[in-house]
């Protein structure tokens, strides 16, 4: 095969690859103070699909998920949502509205009101301020909520204050209050820290209920966690991809188990 023949292959399969894309990034660099926290990252994630994001502590994860939710700005590279966004040239608000919603580890829910509250203040709605001020709660919006208390193994508990709810109700709530936004991706980061085991079984079955109708990153370092979960996997390390496939592939690779695995 001549080399302009090989050229042009490549390009008609790099924009297939595009085409099939709910986020690609491409070619990412960023750097503080001389350290790049990442380093010509690219990967791609399809409409529907849930990817577990692992690695040490240093490779990545968290200023990737900066990028794609505008916090940070790429010093190159292209952050291209649902085919024709550029994410970094948006801000975080501007992002959001897109649909793409983030979770830190650390929940964070409003204490002092109750778990139905804390969902029905986050469903998806005008935010200016005189519809703000008229705003009341409609029939669907209630029962929106209820839906989604379901989803989130918390209608039980649907009048408790949310300051009340163990760690991975939390956890569990704020996810909920995610999914009142109705992203088209969510971003999760470590949402099996700190859980029981029973709790950190119930998220992966969680995650995998939303996924049936969203796409999810999943950034985790439990992989006994990731293993449940049941997906494909990117190993990040010193800003880049290291490997990428099922549990078992990345798992067994000598470069992931020497620099992550094997710590």
């Amino acid at each position: 095969m001549k080399i302009q023949e090989r050229l042009e292959r490549k390009e008609r399969e790099a924009m297939a690859a595009f085409e099939r894309t709910l986020l690609f990034i491409e070619g990412v660099t960023v750097s503080f103070d001389g350290f790049r926290a990442l380093n010509n990252l690219s990967l791609s994630v399809e409409p529907g699909e849930m990817r577990a994001i692992i690695g040490p502590n240093g490779a990545g994860k968290t200023t990737m998920m900066d990028v794609v939710t505008g916090k940070t700005r790429p010093d190159k590279g292209v952050v291209i949502f649902d085919k024709m966004h550029d994410l970094a040239r948006l801000d975080e608000t501007e992002i959001a509205r897109l649909g793409i919603g983030r979770k830190f580890q650390k929940p964070t829910v409003f204490d002092s009101h109750t778990v139905f509250d804390n969902i029905e203040l986050a469903l998806k709605a005008d935010r200016r301020a005189r519809a703000t001020l008229l705003w009341r709660a409609t029939e669907g919006e209630d029962c929106r909520v209820d839906e989604i208390l379901k989803i989130v193994r918390l209608s039980t508990v649907r009048d408790r204050l949310a300051g009340s709810l163990s760690h991975g109700q939390k956890q569990w709530l704020e996810i909920g209050m995610l999914l009142a936004q109705d992203p088209k991706l969510l971003l999760v980061d470590e949402p099996a820290a700190g859980m029981t085991d029973a709790e950190t079984r119930q998220t992966a079955e969680l995650l995998k209920e939303i996924n049936r109708e969203h796409t999810v990153i999943v950034v985790e370092h439990d992989m006994a966690f990731v293993r449940d979960l049941g997906v494909k996997v990117t190993c990040l390390h010193e800003g880049s991809v290291l490997a990428e496939g099922s549990i078992d592939e990345v798992s067994t690779n000598e470069r992931v188990v020497e620099v992550y695995l094997g710590r």
